[in-house]
């Protein structure tokens, strides 16, 4: 497939150069036919950022960026996607009562009323969630963190056999090994207990580390199976979304998520790239719903199965200190939530943010939330990985450090290898651990989820992670940074200019 693609590319490139060279006309009328569409580009509600890279490549090369932008950066796919979607999601909140409420339980005015009282700056950033996404605060929530893939692993095989109902995966990345297969058998064994199993996964994330056909031998074991928004061999804008969440949901009681997809090296069972850190949490309780809810908008789209939310509701409240918000985010409608959460975070920060994230590409308003607050006096620390997965998101990474460097934001590699985390730790309130890597593709072209905690044990959980982790970590100073050589800073910046497009 993907000599398909890059046959289909290099044709159309081959066909554009013919014809433009052909006849000067033609080669004139491009060059119109891209000034109108830069015109049509500038008033449109994309990130700016986004839109400059496609205006460089367009101008710089009328042939060819003209049809790629028609081709890819259009978003007319993603428009009729989240139309179905949207309609999915409608029938599941509301066929079965008239207006179903998404939470239960405890009554999420409540919760937030509670917040509130408690500390009305955070009871903003979880009316934002709540206003935007749909998702709402809970309480009577257990959460459990894990700070290491291995850690998740245990508690997850322990919590699957136990399941008796019903156990809904959805996972960016599976590939067989120890941990994908230990799963599959106790998975055969709940199902020979009556147990119900849905399997969703990335068919883009699974395409190097399944074979075809893989949901077929999934459905021949008696599991239900979708594939998420499966991958033809065409040039199309709606390649780029993907399924990026990693969801466990037992029973409507028990609820994983986080960073860790359903592979060795998230274990450390494999080796790639040096020591693999991760992090994950697992809710037990009401604030289970809204995973569940992620969960079962996905399935309904790519199997066009009609499922009714009631059958899927926790039974188990639980209590506990603290706040939970499992929020989701789309690629599909116009508020970037996840990104939004982030910088709610920094903006209202008054101590420290510290953040972990394999990717760091920013866009100006992320540039400009973290300087603003490290030069408000605000700790910022950001941790990254020392050894790379992509060798050219590293250096796009790696472009951004000197900026925030010189605005007082201290960088910290893990030297060990790759910290695939995705987590803010700030003032000893507030955490987020969840999907959402800092970078344009999480931000703008995946469907993502993160559980924002507030007033919870689990905050100093992640801060203690954090400051634990940093004592392995190379800092990396402005010193280092203006010692890089010329030919490495010219590199990273073209990689930059076009960040946003890859």
């Amino acid at each position: 497939m993907g000599v398909l693609i890059l046959l289909q590319l290099l044709l159309l490139i081959f066909v554009l150069i013919q014809v433009g060279t052909m006849r000067y006309w033609i080669s004139v009328v491009f060059n119109i036919v891209s000034f109108l569409m830069v015109l049509c580009i500038l008033p449109r509600e994309d990130n700016p950022s986004y839109k400059i890279s496609w205006i460089i490549l367009i101008m710089a090369v009328p042939l060819v960026g003209g049809i790629f932008y028609l081709i890819f950066g259009r978003k007319v796919n993603g428009k009729r996607m989240a139309r179905q979607i949207e309609e999915y999601t409608r029938a599941l909140l509301h066929k079965d009562h008239g207006a179903l409420p998404r939470c239960s339980g405890s009554t999420c005015g409540d919760c937030l009323d509670e917040l509130r009282k408690n500390h009305p700056m955070l009871a903003r950033q979880a009316d934002y969630i709540s206003n935007v996404s749909g998702f709402e605060l809970y309480q009577n929530t257990e959460v459990e963190y894990f700070p290491i893939g291995e850690k998740f692993y245990e508690r997850l095989l322990e919590e699957l056999r136990a399941a008796k109902k019903f156990i809904l995966l959805e996972y960016f990345i599976i590939q067989h090994g120890k941990m994908w297969d230990s799963i599959l058998k106790v998975l055969e064994q709940r199902h020979e207990h009556g147990v119900e199993i849905r399997i969703l996964y990335d068919d883009v994330g699974c395409v190097a580390t399944l074979p075809a056909l893989y949901g077929d031998y999934l459905r021949a074991k008696g599991f239900q199976v979708g594939v998420f928004n499966p991958f033809h061999p065409r040039l199309s804008s709606a390649t780029n979304y993907r399924d990026h969440r990693k969801i466990c949901v037992i029973d409507g009681n028990v609820g994983f998520t986080g960073g860790i997809n359903l592979a060795d090296e998230y274990i450390n069972a494999r080796e790639r790239f040096g020591h693999w850190k991760d992090t994950a949490v697992m809710l037990r309780g009401e604030a289970v719903q809204s995973l569940t809810e992620m969960f079962l908008e996905l399935w309904q789209f790519s199997c066009r199965e009609s499922l009714r939310l009631s059958d899927f509701l926790p039974t188990q409240p639980c209590s506990c200190a603290g706040f939970v918000q499992p929020y989701g985010d789309s690629p599909l409608d116009s508020f970037n939530v996840a990104e939004n959460v982030y910088m709610q975070i920094l903006n209202h920060a008054q101590n420290y943010v510290y953040i972990t994230t394999p990717y760091l590409i920013l866009d100006n308003e992320m540039v400009t939330a973290l300087c603003l607050a490290a030069q408000s006096g605000v700790d910022v620390r950001i941790m990254t990985p020392h050894v790379p997965d992509k060798w050219y998101v590293h250096l796009v990474t790696r472009s951004h450090y000197r900026q925030l460097l010189e605005a007082g934001v201290r960088i910290f590699e893990y030297t060990p290898g790759f910290i695939h985390a995705k987590m803010f730790v700030s003032d000893d309130d507030t955490a987020i651990v969840g999907t959402t890597n800092v970078d344009f593709r999480s931000f703008y072209l995946h469907f993502e989820c993160g559980v924002a905690f507030y007033l919870s044990p689990v905050v100093a959980q992640v801060k203690e992670d954090f400051l634990r982790t940093q004592n392995i970590c190379e800092e990396i100073t402005l010193e280092k940074e203006r010692a890089i050589k010329a030919p490495v800073r010219i590199l990273r910046s073209l990689l930059r200019a076009f960040a946003p497009l890859m």
